[in-house]
């Protein structure tokens, strides 16, 4: 990892609105979670599908690159039980000190790798909440995924519809420090088993 690359690409970032952290400081807030026993002991589950996101398993080019393993905190997407079809939730946080959601890409030796923080919503659940527009960090407003039926493939990755928002705060992403996938990471040294080193 590049230091000086990642810094030149926070600093081409959009600007924090008021009262939203500079990404220096989400940078900062999620550095102790390197360690993926830490972020396992603060209570973040690793995805029980145990799948390592590519941009060419969910149909788009493999020039995008991948997103990696993602481990969440039920509680903050208010998550209370298994899919029924799919993962729903009644969480509204969208504080990226304490992101929902850490990605990690696996490594050849076994262990894994934080290259980004994530938060997502569930639609249903932030327009009750009365909000009317999507949520937003930096000004970006966070994406929104719903599976189109009338595809083969399921854009909302087996999710009720949401709004989600990655951040790319330890690995340079050519793509843009917000975009969904990243061109420099990899699923390829992915495991079917659960070690965690």
């Amino acid at each position: 990892m590049n230091t000086l690359i990642i810094a030149a690409a926070l600093a081409l970032a959009p600007a924090a609105s008021a009262g939203e952290p500079s990404l220096d400081a989400v940078r900062a807030a999620a550095e102790r979670f390197q360690d993926v026993k830490v972020a396992l002991a603060e209570g973040y589950v690793r995805d029980p599908m145990n799948m390592c996101v590519n941009a060419e398993d969910v149909g788009l080019p493999r020039e995008q690159g991948g997103m990696g393993v993602h481990y969440f905190r039920p509680d903050r997407l208010g998550i209370a039980g298994p899919p029924n079809p799919r993962v729903d939730g009644t969480g509204t946080h969208t504080d990226f000190l304490k992101p929902s959601i850490l990605i990690y890409e696996p490594q050849a030796d076994g262990s894994m790798t934080l290259v980004a923080a994530e938060n997502l919503v569930f639609a249903r659940a932030w327009e009750a909440a009365g909000n009317k527009t999507p949520p937003a960090f930096h000004g970006v407003p966070f994406e929104h995924m719903v599976d189109d039926p009338a595809t083969k493939l399921d854009e909302a990755h087996m999710f009720e519809p949401h709004y989600d928002r990655h951040v790319w705060l330890f690995r340079d992403n050519p793509s843009g420090v917000f975009a969904p996938f990243n061109p420099n990471v990899s699923c390829a040294h992915h495991r079917q088993g659960h070690a965690h080193r």
